[in-house]
């Protein structure tokens, strides 16, 4: 079941005021020690429970946490990945940019039920070692944390690995949010179609990907923007909401100035059949319709 010991050197250990401590196997067959009984009786009760909470575990379960624990780091963030289903196109790109330029190079073939506090701290300083930004090292510590909490609920790691780990300083800068007379005179010298970006961004809380994807269609009523997708900065393509399920969305109230834009924007210019109105750099999709 396990045993118990102290770990000082006094002659009568029985009658010493040191702490015990127990040391067994868990379910996935590792060693493990833990410190801190005051008595034998203490030591006793928890190595009880162990050994309880072993037998209760059916075989196959036991089994899956030996399996997860013994995979590799990299074996495992891919089969992770996948099943972050909620992940827009753009947060998979992002992971999988943070695991092959920071995370994997380091940590790919170590096994999964070896990470500890030691092992993420060392990645951490070789980041600091090798003068990674503390924006990078932010993000890629948040996926590995992430990705190891995942394999640390399902059993594959005994103990959280991020228990005292001290996360990177990153501390953005302060963001400058533009004056109403700014945002005029942005609006008096930028295009038909940016001021059309600006008019959502200010007055509905678009963000820029999200106005990029304008649709007369989203206009479900006078005073109210329904937002359902956003322009991919990369493929350039619709995609689903950044933090939403394909197929939901959100609501804005929509002020007057903005419902005007929109629609002066596609009296002068037109909408595809599907009701985009933009063309940009931004989108390789919409165009001027008015030809």
């Amino acid at each position: 079941m396990g045993s118990f010991f102290k770990t000082c050197a006094c002659r009568y250990q029985g009658r010493c005021s040191h702490l015990y401590t127990i040391r067994f196997r868990n379910s996935s067959g590792r060693q493990v020690e833990e410190s801190g009984f005051p008595t034998q009786d203490d030591a006793l009760d928890r190595l009880t429970a162990v050994y309880s909470e072993k037998r209760s575990t059916p075989v196959q379960q036991a089994e899956l946490k030996r399996e997860i624990g013994k995979q590799r780091f990299g074996q495992y963030a891919a089969s992770w990945l996948p099943r972050q289903r909620h992940y827009a196109p753009g947060s998979v790109r992002t992971v999988n940019q943070l695991l092959d330029s920071q995370i994997l190079p380091s940590l790919d073939s170590r096994r999964v039920n070896t990470f500890s506090s030691t092992v993420i701290e060392d990645f951490i300083l070789s980041m600091e070692d090798r003068r990674v930004g503390l924006a990078t090292q932010q993000n890629a510590f948040d996926t590995l944390k992430k990705i190891l909490l995942d394999a640390y609920r399902r059993g594959g790691i005994n103990e959280d690995p991020f228990d005292g780990v001290v996360a990177p300083a990153y501390v953005p800068k302060p963001i400058t949010i533009p004056t109403l007379e700014e945002i005029y005179a942005l609006k008096a010298v930028g295009s038909d179609g940016l001021r059309v970006v600006i008019d959502l961004m200010s007055g509905c809380g678009h963000r820029n990907g999200e106005a990029y994807a304008v649709n007369t269609e989203r206009l479900v009523a006078d005073d109210v923007y329904r937002i359902t997708e956003q322009i991919d900065g990369k493929t350039r393509e619709p995609a689903r909401l950044k933090h939403r399920k394909p197929g939901h969305f959100r609501e804005t109230p929509m002020p007057s100035l903005v419902r005007q834009s929109i629609l002066s924007y596609t009296d002068k210019h037109g909408s595809d059949p599907d009701g985009y109105i933009l063309h940009s750099q931004r989108s390789k999709l919409l165009g001027p319709f008015n030809t």
